[in-house]
Parts: C-alpha cells; sequence; structure tokens
C-alpha cells in the first residue's frame, strides 16, 4: 500500500492525483488563472437579451391565448 503525507511538498501538486504524479510529469503546468468576465458580455448586452426575451415571451404568449 502507497503511503502518502497530508502536506503537499511542492505547491503546483493542489489535486491528490496531481500530488501522486512524480515531479517530472507535473513540470511545465502553470496555475490555474482566475476566471474574469468575458469582455462581449457588458450591462448592455443583458439588457438586450433581458429585451428581446421579454418580446417573444409576450408574443408567444399571444398566441397562444
Amino acid at each position: 500500500m502507497k503511503r502518502r503525507s497530508l502536506v503537499l511538498t511542492d505547491e503546483t501538486a493542489r489535486h491528490p492525483f496531481l500530488a501522486s504524479l512524480p515531479p517530472h510529469v507535473r513540470r511545465g503546468t502553470e496555475p490555474l488563472q482566475l476566471l474574469r468576465r468575458p469582455r462581449w458580455l457588458s450591462l448592455d448586452s443583458v439588457r438586450e437579451f433581458l429585451i428581446a426575451y421579454c418580446a417573444c415571451f409576450v408574443a408567444v404568449s399571444a398566441f397562444i391565448a
């Protein structure tokens, strides 16, 4: 049975699977960047989507009624 230490010795091996890999396999991995909001998603685009959604909802509701 393989013994694993509770404290990681390498900061790049945060996940248990990565910690089980030898260092030469993990070499070259960069830490993940924080997720940022896409540039195309702005308040104007959200507002236009909501207007189109509400207009379609009203049109379909009027068609069904």
